[in-house]
């Protein structure tokens, strides 16, 4: 009958001082399973260490020289929880199984001299019992990212209706409010008030140009979140090679940064692969980073662009890692985490609260990638982005049914170890 599990997908690692012992058990076993030997606890532990995402089981001696089999399962278990722990004693140690399993440092104890057939399903049922424990936490992981990403969504659609929304009735209370303003120089020198500062013109012009100048600001804080949070197109038809796009940018921006006395470096490699795109908002994307460091940084600092391939990314779906990195007085880890909440301001002297952040949050997930923050080293703070070569190529995700096909078929098998003596 054909094996329903990979045994060999995993490691076994079994430990014990007696060179024959463990000779035997690779002999016998290695038909079946991936074996790993270790004469001791320091060098089973040093193989775990080395190769603890491989190892789905660990089964160890209890009497050797130095630490004991049991201390060997307790330092197992606090690096790596989930492998599967066996015992191997003689009934003279059975006070060391009692307290093995009390404190929960083991998944079953067997006794010398193993029964090699006995043995054989014993490490079956713990790699089993393994793979289904990790299949069953990358199930919730799957289910976490699906809700969390239903989450980011409605915020998203609800932030950008939000903005919209603001946006029209802004405007339509500040018109009263600009008529006023066209009106009132006029008036007050019609009625000749005695007062020489409101009749003098060239007080209520600068007066005009600055509340103009914030209405403005204020509805283009709204229309970037409103924009920000558009669906984006099925295919994305602009391709953009990054070093050549971020110059762009920033001979664009650099005048401002140049009047407050703050540098400007690109790094970016000219050998990246371009990536695909919708250019108009990427363009802003870049505009509200970077202009929320010009708000932000003190003078005599300095930004710098670097980008490379993400080493994390699969090969089925590459990505281009973006950092932003300033040298200037940096943020509490608490700021870091609320940064791409709206109304929450960079600085003591807020002037952008949060909104363009959050903007460039909602474009950079529109194009598929993710975006952090996190302190700079030995001060400043990074702004790190992970963008895919193309958000059209999406990984293909599983069916619904499937999905809850292979959750009921992982629950079951769960019971069923789980249950079984």
């Amino acid at each position: 009958m054909k094996e329903v599990q990979d045994y060999k997908k995993f490691a076994i690692l079994y430990v014990d001082d007696e060179e024959k012992s463990l000779k035997y058990f690779a002999r016998a076993f290695e038909d079946q399973f991936w074996i790993l030997t270790a004469a001791n606890a320091e060098d089973g532990f040093r193989l775990l260490e080395e190769h603890k995402d491989q190892v789905g089981l660990l089964m160890t001696d209890q009497r050797m020289p130095g630490d004991k089999g049991v201390r060997l399962l307790e330092k197992a278990r606090q690096i790596r929880p989930r492998i599967i722990r066996v015992l191997a004693t003689a009934y003279a140690d059975m006070d060391a199984v009692i307290a093995a399993v009390n404190t929960g440092a083991i998944y079953k104890y067997v006794t010398k001299p193993w029964d090699p057939p006995q043995l054989e399903m014993t490490l079956k049922r713990g790699l089993e019992f393994f793979m289904v424990q990790r299949e069953r936490d990358q199930l919730m992981k799957e289910r976490m990212e699906v809700l969390h990403h239903i989450m980011v969504a409605d915020r998203i659609v609800g932030l950008g209706l939000l903005a919209a929304g603001m946006s029209h009735h802004i405007r339509n209370s500040l018109v009263a409010v600009k008529t006023f303003l066209d009106l009132a120089p006029a008036k007050l020198q019609e009625e000749e008030l005695d007062l020489n500062s409101l009749r003098n013109p060239e007080f209520w012009r600068e007066y005009y140009q600055n509340v103009q100048g914030q209405v403005e600001k204020i509805n283009n804080l709204l229309k970037d979140l409103w924009l920000a949070s558009e669906k984006p197109p099925v295919q994305f038809g602009d391709q953009i090679q990054l070093d050549q796009f971020v110059s762009e940018v920033l001979q664009r921006v650099g005048p401002a940064f140049q009047a407050k006395n703050i540098r400007l470096e690109n790094k970016i490699p000219r050998d990246l692969p371009p990536l695909m795109a919708d250019k108009h908002k990427f363009v802003r994307l870049f505009e509200l980073l970077l202009g929320d460091e010009l708000v932000s940084l003190p003078s005599g600092t300095q930004i710098t662009l670097t980008a490379r391939l993400s080493p994390e990314a699969s090969s089925q779906r590459p990505e281009i890692e973006v950092e932003i990195t300033d040298d200037g007085p940096g943020l509490p880890q608490e700021a870091l985490r609320l940064i791409f909440d709206p109304f929450v301001a960079r600085s003591d002297s807020p002037q952008e609260y949060g909104i363009s952040l959050m903007a460039c949050y909602f474009i950079v997930h529109h194009h598929g990638g993710r975006i952090e923050a996190k302190s700079a080293d030995p001060h400043g703070t990074v702004f790190r982005l992970r963008l895919p070569l193309n958000p059209s190529q999406a990984p293909a995700s599983e069916e619904k049914s499937e999905f809850l096909q292979k959750a009921l078929l992982n629950e079951n098998l769960w019971e069923k170890l789980i249950s079984s003596e």
